[in-house]
């Protein structure tokens, strides 16, 4: 690729180089790579360490401090492999990803792509939340797009998009979301939005009890499933073993019952598609709490601050 074709600095070329000759190892290599993270991040840097005790005390109150930390320590190996799974879908086969990206009930998809109809997909930063993209995208037959927010550096941008859209996935900027979604209206496509993201007071979010705290979440997914009457499915996925993962989707209500919910009194019941998708990621998170991204500041927005 010549330089006047890419949108970062020349000093970051021998960055990339590295990254793409990482991603090139054998899985069975880079697990070792992960390893040598692992401890780095739970031992050494010791990442956020605090952040994640906090996150999991006032997530699981009734769980003992042992129990606590083990859960911690268990996250940070979760993590360091999901970092090389990101970093493995620069050269990552086709044939490959399938054979490790298990989806229980496709059918619940494919029956909205029969009928032209567009899919909201919500997930969560739980399992390897990089690689199902990719493996929908084969999955169903390049049908699939996830919403992201674009990095401020240019390298890492660019070096994301690629390996977010190598496999056939679009990657569609936040900013861009409404526009791609009247461009592709009406063809059986689906989009992935990473519903459990921190939403603050000015994003007028949705606040309700999550894991034992309160907290806001977007309430974006309401109003697209609305205006472009979309089928909603929650996305859950977790680590089987390591390097294979098992993705089942569950029905959330659609645009439709969405719309006929809307003026309704109680909070809950203005937005049944996010309460539905707050209960669904609680039960995942008991069932497999070291899945989750507990380094992220979720409840870090309280009600009624700016």
């Amino acid at each position: 690729m010549s330089e006047s074709k890419t949108p970062f600095a020349w000093y970051y070329r021998p960055v990339q180089w590295l990254l793409l000759a990482l991603g090139c190892l054998p899985l069975s290599v880079l697990y070792a790579v992960a390893w040598l993270i692992y401890l780095l991040l739970a031992y050494v840097v010791r990442y956020r360490w605090r952040v994640v005790l906090e996150n999991l005390r006032n997530s699981f109150p009734e769980k003992g401090e042992a129990e606590i930390h083990r859960i911690g320590r268990r996250f940070y190996w979760h993590f360091a492999q999901v970092i090389v799974e990101i970093l493995k879908l620069a050269a990552i086969s086709p044939a490959e990803l399938q054979r490790r990206m298990r989806f229980v009930n496709p059918e619940l998809m494919t029956r909205h792509f029969a009928e032209n109809r567009f899919v909201l997909s919500l997930g969560s930063h739980r399992g390897n939340w990089e690689w199902i993209l990719s493996g929908a995208a084969l999955e169903f037959g390049g049908r699939s797009a996830g919403v992201y927010k674009p990095l401020n550096n240019k390298f890492f941008e660019h070096f994301m998009r690629h390996l977010r859209t190598r496999l056939g996935a679009d990657a569609v900027p936040m900013l861009s979301t409404l526009r791609y979604l009247v461009q592709q209206r009406g063809r059986g496509r689906t989009l992935s939005l990473l519903t459990d993201q921190a939403a603050g007071p000015e994003d007028r979010p949705y606040w309700t009890d999550f894991m034992h705290q309160d907290a806001g979440f977007y309430t974006s997914a309401e109003r697209l499933a609305q205006q472009f009457n979309c089928a909603v499915l929650y996305v859950g996925i977790r680590r089987v073993r390591r390097g294979y993962y098992e993705i089942k989707f569950t029905e959330l209500p659609d645009g439709q019952a969405a719309a006929t919910a809307a003026d309704a009194t109680e909070e809950a019941q203005r937005y049944p598609i996010t309460e539905a998708f707050v209960r669904c990621l609680e039960t995942d998170l008991h069932a497999t709490p070291e899945q989750y991204l507990w380094t992220h500041r979720r409840w870090k927005h309280k009600r009624g601050n700016g």
